[in-house]
């Protein structure tokens, strides 16, 4: 296996990325690090040929100190610096986005960002997709060098990519108990040619020999914020048995190739045509595996270690969701284990207007209401109706020429109305689905099927000629709430 790889044209990185997340766990006691004396850590990195950085807007100082070497390299190209952008979820401004690339500019001190990821935490507020609008702007512009996601599901990538995000990444969880992204997620890769850059690799170390054969820790016990994480992540595949049946059977494998565990959950990882990298968490300064990083890079597993870690896995259960769901939905997967830590609260996507004793209505804004004189879903007592909904958002068409991503923006903004209105897609008893040509109906069905899985409302499609260029299909919705 070669030890970099080519993310984009003009940005090869190397296949395993030093992530500093950690940063902000060493500086949560209000202890803020030295850039200079800290960011000299960060040498040893790249003289392992371990050259790519991954850091964000919350990480603590990680930008600061991640700017801080690489400003003092005599060649900077040696090193790439990939940064996040976490907005609140809400409305947001081409003012919004242009002051926090710039905040990430003077932070790390570069003309450009090299990789810059972008967080959504509600889809059903089409506000994500104007930030990838306006960060692609700013590509143009020369100050983000290339575009990428982090935590994005598989619909909501293919959406952005469906409209022309020029997209080359999408930083998820995956690891031998989370392997959410050999789904959908894999198929949408596949078909637009984008990378994942994986973190969680090593379950903030309950993937490595410290925890073989130990007892189950109470979460009082746990001492980071990533072990608090990732033993949520233990709980919902099944629990700490099949957990230890994996690192037991990864032990031997490793026994095999004179390895440790980590090399070989990390390795294994690579194993996934998608997956350009993994992200492994570093303590800059106090924890760093370097060399045990690059051995890994050179592991070849065959066929019958594969075969006896996929054996293994099958005890285990599937995380529920897809990627970047733990975020978004209960089981909420984090620190904490629910979004106090990140959230305050999440705004509405639409602000209904009582127009009588009785009714309530939701106009969405596109040019369609105006004039033709309907809104987009009308609430009288507890039902919702629906109008018949096509991929619009203001007066842009989302989603290209691929059914299935159109399909899915409908549904999100079915999902909107009716959370404004006080409910969720649960409540949605019917649904009526016109594609304007029958061969779509499959990809528009599936998509249909997995938002509502579970809910199954009654449902009719049909072929239908729709109006307005480049639509694809239309829906409507009926929706009690209860």
């Amino acid at each position: 296996m070669g030890t970099r790889i080519e993310l984009a044209p003009g940005l090869e990185i190397s296949r395993v990325v030093t992530g500093l997340w950690q940063i902000a766990d060493m500086e949560r006691e209000g202890n803020t690090l030295d850039p200079v004396a800290t960011a000299k850590y960060m040498s040893p990195y790249v003289e392992a040929g371990l050259s790519s950085f991954d850091m964000a807007d919350h990480y603590g100082s990680s930008e600061i100190i991640a700017g801080t070497f690489k400003n003092s390299l005599e060649d900077q190209n040696k090193v790439q610096l990939f940064t996040k952008w976490v907005p609140k979820p809400g409305k947001i401004s081409r003012e919004d986005v242009r002051g926090a690339i710039q905040t990430a500019l003077d932070r790390m001190q570069q003309p450009s960002l090299d990789l810059l990821q972008f967080h959504a935490w509600y889809y059903p507020d089409a506000s994500w997709l104007d930030g990838l609008f306006y960060l692609k702007e700013l590509q143009e512009e020369g100050l983000i060098k290339h575009l990428g996601v982090t935590n994005f599901d598989a619909a909501h990538l293919r959406i952005a990519l469906a409209s022309g995000i020029p997209l080359v990444s999408n930083q998820i969880c995956h690891s031998l108990i989370d392997q959410r992204a050999l789904g959908n997620m894999a198929v949408v890769c596949e078909e637009y040619n984008v990378k994942l850059l994986t973190f969680g690799t090593l379950a903030g170390g309950f993937l490595t020999d410290r925890w073989l054969e130990k007892t189950e820790p109470s979460y009082e016990e746990l001492t980071t914020w990533s072990q608090m994480k990732y033993k949520r992540f233990i709980d919902e595949a099944g629990g700490w048995e099949p957990y230890q049946h994996v690192l037991q059977t990864v032990r031997k494998i490793a026994d095999k190739h004179e390895a440790s565990i980590a090399n070989i959950a990390s390795r294994f990882i690579l194993e996934n045509p998608a997956v350009a990298a993994v992200i492994v968490g570093a303590r800059l300064g106090e924890s760093e595996h370097i060399q045990d990083n690059r051995k890994m890079l050179d592991l070849h597993l065959d066929a019958e270690d594969i075969e006896a870690i996929k054996n293994a896995q099958a005890d285990l259960k599937q995380i529920p969701g897809d990627c970047g769901d733990e975020y978004r939905k209960p089981p909420f997967l984090t620190a904490s284990g629910d979004l106090s830590d990140h959230l305050e609260t999440i705004p509405k996507a639409f602000t209904p207007v009582k127009t009588r004793k009785n009714r309530e209505q939701i106009f969405s804004g596109t040019e369609w209401e105006d004039y033709a004189g309907y809104c987009r879903a009308v609430k009288i007592g507890n039902t919702i109706h629906v109008s018949g909904t096509t991929a619009t958002h203001s007066s842009q068409m989302i989603g290209g020429k691929d059914p299935a991503a159109q399909a899915h923006f409908i549904i999100d903004k079915i999902e909107g109305v009716i959370t404004s209105f006080g409910g969720s897609l649960a409540d949605v008893v019917r649904t009526r689905i016109f594609v304007n040509q029958l061969s779509d109906w499959e990809p528009v069905a599936r998509a249909h099927g997995e938002r509502f899985k579970g809910i199954n409302p009654a449902n009719t499609l049909v072929e239908a000629k729709l109006v307005g260029e480049g639509y694809l299909v239309e829906i409507e919705a009926e929706a009690i709430l209860g």
